[in-house]
């Protein structure tokens, strides 16, 4: 009995011990069969994934910052290129000490203690291995000096980069601009602006253009360990250099027209091509240099720019607006002849004209007699338009002086124009809350009071004189160079301003008179040989009120009147005189009086333009049909 039992016992304890068992190895194999399916899960599912993964460990993609486009005049002459930029770097891990390092380096360049405190700075931030920048713009007998050194320099390389050179320096500055780093506020996500070396257009045509003058990034594959430390350069893509452009500027001209103005303290200048809107010079003095600000200005030199009470960071041809003076009475003629006033109409000059309780003087203190119009523009006379100006009123003048370009931007390539101000009763009102006085009529009919205009503008308005009357806008690029090709800029028709030719006559008659005329203002100034001659008319704006006791006393010589309350000088003017291509303006601020000082800028400028224009009409190769023709 016992023993049976126990043999049950025994199977059932058996039986236990089985199905635990194959529980056990149950268990076993679905874990397992769990570890099979992860690993072909992780190896063959995602093993794209991490096979990119261990890539982007090994490989390092690196942005390669393409060269910048080049910026050329007309002719093809270099205005902004790039240079190589030599740099010494130093590798903190191949130095034993960097302080001691720079030591020694100081000897051969100089490193002052806040180089000295930005270098210690960037290392302590970067990985050891990681080249930091001493000193950049270096001159080959620094980067001779150096290398010859080298044994005595642990860590110390040369490293080769580009930077911006500007040929013309101070010249073209205001026009082309400058290349800076971004700032935080230039940040849009595009990693090609965060590189250390990377510059993009502060100001000017630099600015304008500079996406298509920055090109497309590069890069490069470099394969580097577990640190990061490079190892070897698996493939490289050059990306693509950024455009050209060509402007219509002639450097010569400009350099030229800048040498000029810089025998001034303050002063503007513009020429245009009167067909289609071409501006060959552009020239605002007192400038700058341009490279400062690519090579990152110092605070003190920007601080001296700023406190520069001539405004050498301003360019006084697009943003300086100034009252035009009589350069503003071709204006206010074209506008008395629309309204029915015959250029043969005759008004006495006394030298002044009363209103109500106020006199209106003449700058002719004597008067000028009776004139027509075109000895009132010929002579400047005050008297004259002060009586146009009295039978407009401001609208019939405004609505003139808009159609020559006045009173607002004529959206030239570059950025922060101004529009000046041609007054109305409509403006006026808005602007002070008051009506318009019949005296204030006077007043703008001689370009003074509220009336402001631009240099930029004044070339545009004579211009549009001298070219029949068309609107011509002013325009700096001629096209851009893609990929080897000229893209030119769409020119078009330029429309009809609405001006009778017969009226337009009148006031080339007027400028001729000015230079031509022995009673002109500026006959001076005029050219004796026919081929050169020109026209224009002369301008001088009051910079303050001219007292009664002043007059009666007489009037103070220029030097005599501190700077800044000096007159103005202005000219505009245009060349030749039978076929005009060239149109000038010129303001020399607190010059004094236009045909003195602003007249004898323009002739030379308009001369040295029709010479440099014969000059390359002569060496400029013939065709073999215009060589027979000449020999036939």
């Amino acid at each position: 009995m016992n023993r049976l039992m126990n043999r049950d016992r025994d199977a059932a304890r058996s039986k236990l011990f089985t199905r635990r068992l194959a529980l056990l190895a149950g268990g076993k194999m679905a874990l397992f069969g769990v570890l099979v399916g992860r690993m072909y899960y992780l190896q063959v599912v995602e093993a794209d994934k991490y096979r990119t993964m261990a890539d982007d460990n090994r490989i390092n993609l690196r942005l390669l910052a393409p060269p910048r486009g080049r910026i050329v005049d007309r002719y093809g002459k270099v205005i902004a290129e790039n240079q190589l930029n030599y740099r010494v770097v130093v590798v903190a891990e191949q130095t034993g000490s960097v302080a001691a390092t720079l030591d020694a380096l100081s000897e051969i360049v100089p490193i002052s203690d806040t180089e000295r405190r930005r270098i210690l700075r960037e290392v302590s931030r970067k990985r050891r291995f990681l080249p930091v920048t001493v000193k950049d713009n270096l001159a080959w007998d620094d980067v001779s000096r150096i290398a010859v050194n080298s044994p005595d320099l642990p860590g110390v390389s040369i490293d080769v980069g580009s930077t911006r050179l500007y040929p013309f320096g101070d010249t073209t500055s205001h026009l082309i601009g400058y290349v800076a780093p971004p700032a935080e506020s230039d940040l849009t996500g595009d990693p090609l602006l965060e590189l250390p070396d990377f510059r993009i257009g502060r100001n000017g045509i630099e600015r304008v253009y500079d996406l298509a003058l920055r090109g497309r990034a590069g890069n490069t594959q470099i394969e580097v360990n577990a640190l990061g430390r490079p190892i070897r350069e698996l493939a490289r893509n050059e990306g693509e250099p950024g455009h050209d452009i060509v402007l219509t500027l002639d450097a010569a001209l400009q350099e030229f027209t800048a040498k000029r103005l810089a025998q001034e303290e303050s002063a503007a200048a513009v020429v245009m091509d009167v067909s289609n809107g071409d501006v060959l010079t552009m020239v605002s003095h007192p400038s700058y240099d341009p490279h400062e600000f690519a090579r990152g200005i110092s605070g003190p030199a920007w601080r001296a720019l700023l406190a520069n009470s001539k405004a050498p960071l301003t360019n006084k041809a697009i943003s300086g607006q100034y009252a035009p003076g009589s350069t503003y009475k071709m204006m206010v003629a074209l506008a008395a002849m629309e309204s029915g006033v015959s250029p043969d109409f005759r008004v006495n000059c006394p030298g002044h004209m009363e209103l109500g309780d106020n006199k209106f003087h003449c700058w002719k203190r004597g008067g000028h007699g009776p004139l027509d119009m075109i000895e009132a523009l010929s002579q400047s006379c005050d008297v004259y338009f002060y009586e146009m100006g009295r039978r407009l009123g401001p609208e019939r003048m405004a609505d003139m002086a808009r159609r020559f370009g006045l009173g607002a931007t004529l959206s030239i390539d570059l950025p922060g124009e101004r529009a000046g101000i041609i007054p109305t009763r409509v403006w006026k009102q808005a602007r002070t809350g008051k009506g318009w006085a019949t005296g204030e009529s006077l007043v703008a009919s001689i370009g003074q009071g509220y009336v402001l205009t631009t240099p930029l503008q004044l070339a545009t308005m004579t211009a549009r004189l001298v070219n029949g009357g068309f609107a011509v806008s002013p325009h700096l690029t001629r096209d851009i160079v893609q990929e080897r090709r000229l893209v030119e800029r769409p020119q078009g028709n330029f429309p009809s301003i609405g001006v009778p030719q017969a009226n337009l006559a009148v006031m080339l008659r007027g400028m001729r008179a000015v230079i031509n005329d022995p009673r002109g203002t500026a006959f001076r100034q005029r050219i004796v040989d026919q081929n050169w001659t020109f026209g224009g008319k002369t301008g001088t704006s009051q910079v303050r009120r001219i007292t009664e006791e002043e007059r009666r006393v007489g009037l103070r010589k220029p030097d005599q009147v501190p700077w800044r309350e000096r007159d103005h000088a202005l000219f505009v003017g245009y060349a030749p005189l039978e076929s005009p291509r060239y149109a000038v303006s010129v303001i020399v601020e607190h010059g004094g009086g236009g045909s003195a000082v602003a007249a004898p800028i323009a002739k030379e400028v308009l001369s040295e333009a029709m010479r440099l224009e014969r000059e390359r009409e002569r060496t400029r190769p013939q065709s073999p049909a215009r060589v027979a023709e000449r020999s036939g």
